[in-house]
Formats: structure tokens, C-alpha cells, sequence
């Protein structure tokens, strides 16, 4: 086993050089700030109204649709959903953070000056519920030129009680997919965990942020989370993945192309050109809500 050397937990104020070059070295870089509290008050909103509705947010009038969970608390709502996949489809508020400047900013320093999104996730995890095991986002979202980049957005404070993410430094650096299997650790939801790599759970940082603070974290990075351990309350996150324009996203295939051609269309364009703009845009992703155990990365 190897040993991971890194610095404690650094936050950065700003995107700069310092950031641009913790991302490099570790993987990961934090922007502390990156929404302003009245922006999280919003996402948040935006999560009990989509919850309230059933995921259907808006009928075809544009007008809101009646709570699909009369008499329930607000709580009790959220408490319902584990993790609602693609909210960009279906809140205007999920689309603009997608888009958000401070976020775009760090991911064109990271990534290139063309950046295109494919996913959205919006996590509520209250309670005792569990984390994810050891996995590296590139394992599920494969890109042809090692761009993937997801960004993960603290809607609370994230702390080690409530099961914020860990991260192992430097574990992007190879380039290297590690084989999974699959896992029935009680703490983890999803069943396939990463393992058979040179790190150790003592290498792992605990990412404990402010709400507000977003994660930029390399699709090769190793992360998992662990349980939220609390007696009350959430530890709510936005995740969105990005990767650079110029590769084609071989993802999803179920047209029977070869691999190496395939390009899945359903993207987002948040900076720059599109160079694949020629082949349009698609309507693929479906929002839903899922159930334990059946996937869905950077809990």
C-alpha cells in the first residue's frame, strides 16, 4: 500500500492559480462561497416543491401542480426521496445553478473553455441514511479524454456526523479505473463499491464544508460517504457533472453504435462552442426519483 501525502483541508475563496493547481495535484479542489445562502434557500425550496409535486413541479400551463402528499410535513416529504436524478429537466432554479457563474468560472480553468453538462442529481439525505462505498465517477459517466469533472454543492453544512463526502488525494493521478464488485455494507446504499486500489481508509480526508461551499472533484477520484449518524435534519447536495466539449460522450448506448462513435446528446453547453453542434440536441434523460440499492453516485 502506498501512502497518500496531502495538506489538511484547504477551502479557496476564489478561482485561481492556488485552486487550478490543489485540482491538479489531488483531484479535488474546494470553492468556499461558491452560492450565497440566498441561493441555497432556493435550491432548497426549489427540492421540498418538486417533492410536494411528485416530481412534476409544472403542468403543461406552466402552473404548479397540486402536493401530490397532502397532510404530510415538509419533513416527512423529504424524507420520502433519497435522490432525484436530472432536477435541471424540471426546475428552472436546478438549470440556472447548472449554469451558475462562480461554478462555470472554476470548471473552465479545469477543464478547457468548452464545457458541456449531462447530469444532474439532488440528494436528501436525512437521518440515518446511508452513504456510498469507494467509487470514482468516471466508472459510470466514461468520457474519452479523462475531463469528466463533478461538482458538488453543500445545501448544509456537511459534516462527518450528518456524512459528508471523503475523498483519497491524488488517486486520479494514474488515470487508472479499478475493478468494482458488488458490496452489502449496511452503511452504503448502491450495491457496487471500487476496490483492489494503493490506498487505505486512514489516506481518506473528510470534505466538511459550509453550506454554499462546492466541491470540483476529477472523474478519476476515488470518494464515498458514510451514514448520516444524526438524530435530526439533512445533509442536502447538488451534484452536477461536466466534461469538455470536445469529446464525444459515449454514454447510455442503446442504438447499437460502436462504442469509440457513440455520442449521447442530451448535454447542457454552459461555456464556450459546441463542436459536435451539427448533430443536435436530444431529449434522453428522464427525471425520477430512486429507490435504495439501485445506484446513483456522490451520495
Amino acid at each position: 500500500m502506498t501512502t497518500a501525502v496531502h495538506a489538511p483541508l484547504v477551502m479557496h475563496d476564489s478561482i485561481d492559480e492556488y485552486f487550478v493547481a490543489q485540482y491538479a495535484r489531488d483531484g479535488y479542489a474546494i470553492l468556499r462561497g461558491a452560492l450565497t445562502p440566498a441561493e441555497v434557500d432556493a435550491v432548497n425550496a426549489e427540492a421540498l416543491r418538486i417533492c410536494r409535486a411528485g416530481l412534476n413541479p409544472v403542468d403543461g400551463a406552466g402552473d404548479a401542480v397540486a402536493d401530490a402528499h397532502p397532510g404530510q410535513s415538509d419533513a416527512d416529504v423529504l424524507r420520502q426521496y433519497l435522490c432525484i436524478h436530472h432536477p435541471h429537466k424540471i426546475s428552472d432554479v436546478a438549470r440556472q445553478i447548472m449554469r451558475h457563474p462562480r461554478i462555470v468560472d472554476g470548471l473552465t480553468r479545469v477543464i478547457g473553455p468548452n464545457v458541456k453538462a449531462m447530469q444532474s442529481m439532488l440528494f436528501i439525505k436525512s437521518e440515518g441514511k446511508p452513504g456510498q462505498a469507494w467509487h470514482q465517477d468516471e466508472h459510470f459517466i466514461p468520457t474519452r479524454d479523462r475531463s469528466l469533472a463533478g461538482v458538488w454543492i453543500a445545501l448544509d453544512d456537511a459534516t462527518t456526523d450528518n456524512g459528508c463526502l471523503w475523498v483519497l488525494p491524488g488517486s486520479h493521478a494514474r488515470g487508472v479505473l479499478y475493478p468494482d464488485r458488488e458490496q452489502t455494507d449496511e452503511r452504503f446504499d448502491c450495491t457496487d463499491e471500487a476496490y483492489g486500489f494503493p490506498y487505505t481508509d486512514d489516506d481518506a480526508v473528510a470534505v466538511e464544508v459550509p453550506a454554499g461551499a462546492a466541491l470540483f472533484f476529477n472523474g478519476y477520484l476515488l470518494h464515498r460517504s458514510l451514514e448520516n449518524s444524526g438524530t435530526h435534519g439533512y445533509r442536502r447536495a447538488l451534484v452536477n457533472h461536466y466534461m469538455s466539449a470536445e469529446s464525444l460522450l459515449p454514454w447510455q448506448n442503446s442504438e447499437g453504435r460502436y462504442f469509440a462513435e457513440y455520442d449521447f446528446r442530451d448535454i447542457v453547453m454552459v461555456a464556450g462552442e459546441d463542436p459536435y453542434a451539427y448533430k443536435g440536441l436530444r431529449d434522453l434523460s428522464v427525471p425520477g426519483s430512486r429507490a435504495d440499492k439501485s445506484g446513483g453516485c456522490d451520495r
